[in-house]
């Protein structure tokens, strides 16, 4: 089924750029990122700021907007079955460039290996401050929060 992604979520004082592949269907139906309650990555990021747990859609937008943590993903339409990163075909990547060009971004975090590969296939001028983090997904059953948590304190 042909999907459309989420819009970014930013600042212009954003400084890092978190990047997945494309939203899970509970991130769709939610109409934020990161839905799924088994996601990691609301925990990792309140925990790297020494903040609590974002419960809500609003607080989540608070957590991003106090560590200056701009959201979007590497696809911004294509096929996929479900939310499985394997099932995704006829990629349109997202205008990264457009936050780069209106954000303070020094530093890009890849949410997991689909993302890496994406974002290197296509924003090949961009690699140099990006880093491929492990995914936080749920379906990561070796998921490390350090790598996460050594980058976001660098910059919130």
């Amino acid at each position: 089924m042909r999907c459309r992604g989420l819009e970014p979520f930013f600042r212009s004082d954003s400084r890092v750029l978190v990047l997945g592949s494309f939203p899970s269907v509970m991130s769709r139906r939610e109409n934020f990122y990161y839905g799924n309650p088994r996601n990691r990555f609301w925990k990792t990021v309140a925990d790297a700021a020494g903040l609590p747990v974002p419960t809500d859609t609003e607080e989540k937008k608070r957590l991003l907007t106090e560590c200056r943590i701009a959201l979007w993903d590497v696809v911004d339409e294509c096929e996929i079955k479900g939310s499985a990163d394997s099932s995704i075909s006829s990629v349109k990547t997202s205008d990264i460039y457009f936050l780069t060009r209106n954000c303070r971004i020094e530093r890009i975090l890849l949410n997991g290996r689909t993302a890496a590969k994406l974002f290197a296939e296509n924003f090949q001028s961009l690699t140099d401050i990006s880093v491929a983090l492990p995914s936080t997904s749920p379906a990561n059953t070796a998921f490390c929060a350090e790598p996460w948590h050594a980058e976001l304190k660098n910059f919130i």
